[in-house]
């Protein structure tokens, strides 16, 4: 998420907001070895693959643990001008690798209980990147975790966001109704929306395209109002979204990533449903892939994301 915030900023503004951003920025290793693609020179070219994971961990109550609401690979062809965003569904059955750290023997369930498995955090993100590349073949140029709070606090200081809605959503965490049609929300009525799925015709594949909507519409609100041309409230905004935030970068400078992705637009953003079905087993509701979904995987690899979304469109999302 934070590198699509930054990129309304150009030029000297760009570098110098950039490097005091770094400062607040938590920096961990958040991929397995295994999952991370390797970085020869340090400099950022395309095709690019980001593993984005948004946290549910709860600062006033730490106890309650720390789960993967929402996974995303984000990949961005090699003309760093535009980004495809793939949601993982959190109840995606997959094989999980044993993660010694933690005592995790392995085994087959749904992909976040991965991230509980690592124990969240740098080892949660680990695990959940190594599933994902067992299980796809994809290797990451870097990775994310955003707080939910965080998240929240970014809106509210952008003044909210537009989004506009194709049906009905009501809460079941606080009773509120968002009607069809386009409305603005602040940061707490954003991720209320974002996380509910029940009630919803496609259910768990509705919240994820309402989180990738949310995403663009950020970005639409940003770019827009050209709030990071204020160079007092791009700082303001930049140093929220890092205090929420912890990163891999693979070795490429923050600020090297940030200019390397300022071309990216609001409309250059895609949303893709990764091609699955939900199916009980044993009493227990799972995500399974479709064929369509090794296909995609293949184009990611390939970098020709672009021509399966073409002959997919039924898995791409309107944003």
């Amino acid at each position: 998420m934070a590198l699509l915030i930054i990129t309304g900023i150009t030029g000297v503004a760009l570098r110098a907001l950039t490097s005091r951003y770094d400062d607040t920025v938590t920096k961990e290793r958040l991929l397995d070895p295994f999952a991370r693609k390797e970085q020869k020179d340090g400099r950022i070219s395309g095709p690019l693959n980001y593993l984005l994971i948004g946290s549910d961990q709860r600062p006033r109550n730490p106890d309650a643990g720390e789960r993967a609401d929402t996974i995303m690979i984000a990949h961005v062809p090699e003309g760093l001008d535009r980004a495809y965003l793939i949601s993982v569904p959190r109840d995606l059955l997959v094989q999980i690798p044993p993660h010694p750290p933690s005592g995790y023997e392995g085994g087959e369930d749904k992909i976040n209980s991965a991230f509980q498995f690592g124990r969240g955090g740098q080892g949660g993100t680990q695990l959940v990147s190594a599933t994902l590349t067992r299980m796809t073949g994809i290797r990451f140029d870097g990775a994310a975790i955003i707080n939910f709070g965080g998240f929240r606090k970014v809106i509210d200081l952008v003044g909210g966001v537009e989004v506009c809605l194709d049906r009905e959503v009501r809460s079941i965490h606080t009773g509120n109704v968002y009607p069809a049609g386009c409305q603005e929300m602040n940061g707490a009525e954003a991720l209320d929306f974002a996380r509910q799925r029940y009630g919803l015709p496609e259910g768990d594949f509705d919240r994820q395209r309402h989180q990738q909507q949310l995403l663009r519409a950020l970005l639409d609100r940003i770019s827009n109002t050209k709030l990071l041309a204020d160079p007092l409230k791009a700082d303001q905004i930049l140093r929220e979204v890092g205090s929420a935030l912890t990163l891999d970068t693979n070795g490429v400078p923050t600020e090297d990533l940030v200019v390397g992705l300022r071309d990216l637009r609001p409309d250059a953003l895609s949303g893709i449903r990764l091609p699955s079905h939900s199916e009980t087993i044993n009493a227990n509701s799972y995500t399974l892939l479709d064929g369509a979904a090794v296909d995609l995987f293949r184009a990611v690899r390939d970098a020709d994301v672009e021509s399966w979304a073409k002959a997919n469109p039924r898995w791409v999302n309107d944003l």
